[in-house]
């Protein structure tokens, strides 16, 4: 089955990324997920778009992180929304939220009040840091969770410290949330009872690295930014044509001997700073700055090709234009194009897991605010005369 989660209904109260990527998963694998946002505003990820351009809010960050999701307006700030929202608690399987740790409580709808109503609830609960912690206070975004967690202690060069790259943390609690879930939706199968699932984005990070604390734990070894790819001999050079070669040679002796081939430099091979494997992880830095001119000598054409040849674990390092026209990336169909009535077309991403071969079932646009409010709110059990009443007062 395609879409195995088809039938289970989750209401996401979720911003930015953390929240909203475990919802996504979760919408991937069928489920219908709900996107619960305050009206006239919504997730403000709607609106970070590209400064001086109005996103009207449509962002491409928005749209990354919601795809595959229905969106309903409502107003959780006053007591008619919170009721409408326990209401509508009481027909689906999950509510998913990554507020800040007190907020739910605050507003009359935490795991407490609603599966005493709802005892088949499933309740996801996202946090930076743990509700009863000492840091539960405090806000949280990516980067707070990847310094805290040591994750950006083993990815920044402290000499020219900068956050670089994706967002990892928070795509990393957003897994996390939706396996366990997951986990509880099945054990929901077994007893017939909800769960509350939680996760804080430390522990998600923390779990993310496991060998970077057993090196710490077992062996005494303080990794550094540079320590994992000394381990595994991963290497990342400039070419004559300024394009870059990723190689990992690993722990394998015939992978050694291959790049030495590859590069046809024997006396590279026979030094003994690098004849072993204990010896390139010592000396890694002096490794890299006796290839280094090497393969700035050739352009990256002519890498490939040698590398190929002798079987090297390799790849050129793609621009982000690179790999949509990559024929791996073609072949495997992960993206695909939808189209928005309000927004147009837009090239979007499959879900990566294939279940018997099929990616999702019926994929949607990411939804604009409120687009499926009347709709959603009949399913859940709401009479046109509610609806109107909520509309009228502002809640949706």
């Amino acid at each position: 089955m395609a879409s195995p989660l088809h039938g289970i209904k989750v209401l996401e109260l979720g911003q930015f990324i953390a929240g909203p990527y475990a919802g996504l998963q979760l919408a991937d694998l069928g489920a219908q997920v709900i996107k619960v946002e305050r009206p006239g505003l919504g997730d403000p990820f709607r609106e970070f778009g590209i400064p001086g351009q109005n996103a009207h809010g449509y962002s491409h960050h928005f749209c990354a992180f919601n795809r595959n999701k229905l969106s309903l307006t409502l107003d959780l700030g006053k007591p008619a929304g919170q009721a409408a929202f326990r209401k509508a608690a009481l027909k689906v399987d999950v509510v998913l939220q990554n507020f800040r740790p007190g907020v739910m409580k605050r507003l009359g709808i935490d795991y407490d009040v609603l599966s005493r109503h709802n005892p088949r609830l499933v309740y996801c609960s996202i946090a930076g840091f743990a509700e009863d912690g000492p840091y539960r206070d405090q806000p949280a975004y990516d980067a707070v969770g990847q310094a805290y967690s040591g994750l950006m202690g083993v990815l920044v060069e402290q000499q020219d410290p900068r956050v670089r790259g994706p967002t990892i943390t928070d795509q990393v609690t957003g897994m996390q949330a939706s396996s366990g879930v997951l986990a509880a939706l099945y054990e929901r199968e077994r007893t017939g009872k909800g769960s509350r699932v939680d996760i804080s984005m430390i522990e998600a990070s923390v779990s993310f690295m496991p060998d970077t604390f057993t090196a710490y734990t077992q062996s005494g070894v303080v990794m550094s930014a540079q320590t994992r790819a000394a381990f595994s001999v991963g290497l990342v050079f400039n070419c004559a044509d300024d394009k870059m070669v990723a190689i990992q040679v690993s722990s394998m002796e015939k992978f050694w001997r291959a790049l030495v081939a590859a590069i046809e430099r024997p006396d590279i091979g026979q030094d003994p700073r690098f004849v072993d494997r204990a010896g390139r992880i010592n000396n890694f830095q002096m490794l890299i700055d006796v290839l280094r001119p090497v393969f700035a000598a050739k352009p990256r054409s002519h890498w490939m090709e040698r590398l190929a040849v002798q079987d090297v674990p390799s790849a050129p390092v793609h621009s982000i234009p690179e790999v949509i026209d990559d024929p791996e990336v073609r072949h495997l169909g992960i993206f695909h194009e939808l189209e928005h009535s309000r927004y147009g077309k837009m090239t979007v991403q499959r879900r990566p897991t294939r279940i018997n071969g099929e990616r999702e079932s019926d994929p949607l646009p990411p939804p604009a605010l409120g687009e499926h409010t009347e709709a959603v709110l009949s399913e859940l059990g709401f009479t046109p005369e509610e609806t109107a009443e909520l509309r009228n007062a502002g809640i949706v």
